[in-house]
């Protein structure tokens, strides 16, 4: 109760209008940076937050966290329109946005990814305002282990549960771990698969991978199959909006489920990329349309945008409680707080109220808002699709490239995009998943060094992985989940000798 009367006075340092504004500046500038590919949530509010330093410490937050909504919302709309993510979270939603796209139902793809998103975000706002305490507390037992254990569940998941053959996901992935191994060991400070070049150094960006995987490679691919530009009839109305509405509470199920994973990791913290990835591959697993995934189920949009947008929203709790950001523009958010003189722990519930129920307040009327401006705005968008591929193709390119560039502000990375790109037009023409060779690139280092720490403080010893009732249980449920194809067959032979006897007698 008492979380409820502080988020009440939350809304209280709300209700000034200039925060409002600052609100919906954030979001539309969100929405933008979502768009195009590469920039990012996170490097949109790092290059926005020299611009809030004369601000009020509470409008500043407001407008930097908005734009962190905007950008969550944002990277749906190139994920569906053109396969190309606009956020690392995007790509899942481009497995079955896009194939809705190209069969003329963008705006019931899109409608369902924004309102999915709204859901994902109000549950973890939830969580956030009322299991502060609690889930601080919980996050404080994460070690080494722990983190590597929550990696290593998302890769089972995504042999195990997917309906890929395992050989392809396992030599899709393998890559993808090769990949995130070039450039400095981040345990010993090594150089590995450098192969003598200074450019190799910091290794292969993830985003500027992603550009090219799913921006270049699917141009390549279309130009391929006769410069047609699939879904350029896509429209978006009220009457759409509203018919989709209807059709979502159905998926309730994939909703709580995908907001439960964004949730949790979120705030161990996994981040929203992995939440998307793994949310997908839960719902296409206990999906009875699951074979159908990836070519155009509304239920494949669904899970990923919930699950991400869950895990950013969750993100800020052990951030604001702990210190601990759970994403990287949760860490451009911390350092915001550090610049203004704001130490994040228990004691900034106490000793900056007004900042932190002001923040929490904004979270629901900043999704509120976001929503309203995409849902308005998604015209603009869908009216490119009009456009002849000739025309579009080049400005796609375009935009690929500056998002590239902008990563690391290096000419190398545009040559890089283009080498990932023909690799992904490879691997959709030998019909290899694309999705766990991103998942290993974007986690393997991270995973590889959660590993090698838990070694070291082991020294050696693998029974830190069920050294506690927590990292045990997180260790057995992923290689249940990664035998569960086998033990399925063993359940389904046993069923089917089972029944034998009773067949012959009848």
């Amino acid at each position: 109760m008492d979380a409820f009367f502080s988020l009440m006075h939350g809304f209280g340092v709300l209700a000034d209008p200039m925060n409002i504004v600052y609100m919906f500046i954030g979001v539309f500038l969100g929405v933008l940076i979502g768009v195009l590919p590469g920039l990012g949530g996170a490097n949109g509010v790092a290059i926005l937050l020299p611009l809030t330093f004369s601000m009020d410490p509470t409008s500043a937050i407001i407008m930097l966290s908005s734009i962190y909504w905007g950008a969550l919302f944002g990277g749906a709309i190139t994920s569906v329109l053109f396969n190309i993510p606009g956020e690392p979270w995007s790509v899942a939603t481009t497995f079955d946005g896009f194939p809705l796209a190209q069969k003329g139902q963008a705006g019931q793809a899109l409608t369902a990814a924004f309102t999915s998103s709204f859901i994902g975000a109000f549950i973890a706002t939830v969580v956030l305002t009322f299991l502060a305490p609690l889930i601080a507390s919980f996050a404080l037992r994460f070690g080494p282990a722990e983190f590597f254990s929550v990696y290593l569940l998302t890769f089972c998941s995504f042999v195990g549960m997917g309906k890929e053959p395992p050989f392809k996901v396992l030599s899709a992935m393998m890559l993808g771990f090769a990949l995130a191994c070039v450039g400095m060991d981040g345990v010993t400070g090594e150089l590995r698969m450098t192969f003598g070049t200074v450019e190799l150094l910091r290794g292969f960006d993830f985003l500027i991978a992603v550009i090219g995987l799913f921006g270049v490679g699917e141009i390549l691919l279309t130009m391929e199959e006769g410069l047609a530009f699939r879904g350029k009839d896509a429209k978006i109305s009220p009457t759409v909006v509203w018919q989709t509405w209807k059709i979502l509470p159905k998926y309730w199920v994939t909703s709580i489920r995908g907001a439960i994973v964004g949730c949790w990791m979120g705030i161990t913290p996994g981040g929203a990329t992995p939440a998307s990835f793994m949310s997908y591959g839960l719902a296409k697993r206990f999906s009875k349309n699951g074979d159908k995934f990836g070519t155009g189920e509304l239920e494949g949009v669904v899970a990923p945008e919930t699950a991400a947008h869950a895990a950013g929203t969750s993100a800020l709790l052990p951030m604001l409680t702990l210190g601990i950001p759970g994403s990287p523009t949760a860490a451009v958010l911390l350092g915001g707080l550090l610049i203004w003189g704001l130490q994040p722990g228990p004691l900034l519930f106490v000793e900056q109220k007004d900042f932190v129920w002001g923040l929490i307040a904004s979270i629901y009327l900043g999704n509120i808002a976001g929503l309203i401006v995409v849902l308005t705005t998604v015209p603009i968008f869908a009216s490119i699709l009009r456009i002849p591929f000739s025309i579009i193709a080049p400005i796609i390119l375009v935009i690929c490239a500056i998002g590239a560039y902008t990563v690391n502000n290096a000419l190398l990375d545009i040559s890089v995009m283009m080498v990932f790109g023909v690799i992904g037009y490879l691997f959709k023409k030998c019909n290899y998943p694309l999705a766990p060779m991103v998942l290993a690139l974007v986690l393997g280092a991270n995973a590889e060094n959660g590993f090698r720490q838990a070694m070291l403080v082991s020294e050696g010893d693998m029974s830190i992985f069920f050294s506690n009732w927590l990292v045990g249980s997180i260790v057995t449920l992923a290689l249940f989940m990664l035998f569960w194809p086998v033990i399925s067959s063993l359940i389904n032979n046993i069923k089917g000798k089972g029944g034998t006897p009773g067949e012959a007698s009848a």
